[in-house]
């Protein structure tokens, strides 16, 4: 038993070895320790596999906490990891109940008098502990399951909140996260940065789907056309993104999590020599960055 316990945590050290500096959730701390204590006790001899898959779990955790330690979805799997390990020591302390339990019937037709008044609260004690153990594992598989829930219903609620986006809005993925683009002349006026009547309800949109997505951190890019002064598309550009900003944080988005920049003509998705090219030019992006969204 020894033996194994023992290989069993050196794996689970390797992949920490491996992890950022950056300091691990609390949920993965306690994972380990509780794996560490289900790797020592009754399950190393009684339930091997179940203590390997409790290992797995954790390893996923450890993984994703090496290639991004600070996301949600390393403390969700940590979290699930943490009530594997305590299942699995709980079936270990189960299963050993009940080999006490057996070797005590066995003994007491041997025993009369004191020993076997004795015998009989041992007995009474191993099987309150037995039920005790029991009641828990059915309460860790009720919390696993309602995690599950959680989970699945965030999925749901960032997918229809994605689709509702589409509805109302260009949205694309980059390497800096989602991006979702607004007409400049959907939302004002030519050489204007007040949002006209029609911005006003598309916006109301975006933002109950950013709410909804659970979006954490947002950017605001103003861009422009060529035409004009370098300095006063920089200052409309600006006086944009910080107009639809403003706006978002009316409508529930925290000021913390959104910043507004203006970025000019220094970003054309289409070549300023025509009027659609300009017009394509002429918009607003609002970046969702990746490792901000929860439950992605």
């Amino acid at each position: 038993m020894k033996y194994i316990a023992l290989t069993t945590v050196l794996g689970i050290a390797s992949l920490s070895g491996c992890a950022s500096t950056s300091a691990p959730p609390r949920e993965l701390v306690e994972a380990r320790a509780a794996f560490s204590r289900a790797s020592q006790g009754p399950a190393a001899r009684l339930a091997l596999v179940d203590l390997h898959n409790a290992q797995g779990e954790l390893e996923r955790a450890e993984r994703s906490f090496t290639e991004a330690p600070s996301s949600d979805v390393t403390r969700d799997l940590s979290y699930v990891a943490l009530r594997r390990a305590q299942t699995v020591e709980a079936r270990g302390d189960t299963l050993q109940a009940d080999q006490e339990r057996e070797r005590a019937e066995q003994e007491r037709t041997a025993l009369t008098g004191q020993q076997l008044t004795q015998t009989q609260t041992a007995l009474q004690q191993s099987q309150q502990q037995l039920q005790n153990t029991q009641q828990t594992v059915a309460m860790t598989q009720t919390q696993l399951a309602a995690e599950r829930q959680r989970r699945m219903e965030a999925e749901r609620q960032a997918a229809a909140a994605l689709e509702s986006l589409r509805r109302v809005a260009a949205v694309r993925e980059e390497q800096r996260g989602t991006v979702i683009t607004l007409s400049g002349e959907v939302l004002f006026a030519t050489g204007e940065s007040a949002l006209l009547p029609i911005a006003q309800q598309r916006l109301d949109q975006v933002a109950r789907a950013l709410i909804d997505q659970g979006a954490r951190h947002l950017v605001v890019e103003g861009h422009t056309d060529s035409r004009g002064s370098p300095a006063a598309n920089q200052q409309l550009s600006l006086a944009r993104a910080q107009s639809v900003r403003a706006y978002l944080i009316s409508r529930g988005i925290p000021d913390g999590q959104i910043e507004a920049s203006g970025l000019g003509p220094s970003r054309p998705v289409a070549p300023n020599d025509s009027a659609e090219g300009r017009a394509n030019n002429r918009r607003v992006e609002i970046v969702v960055s990746p490792a901000a969204r929860s439950g992605t």
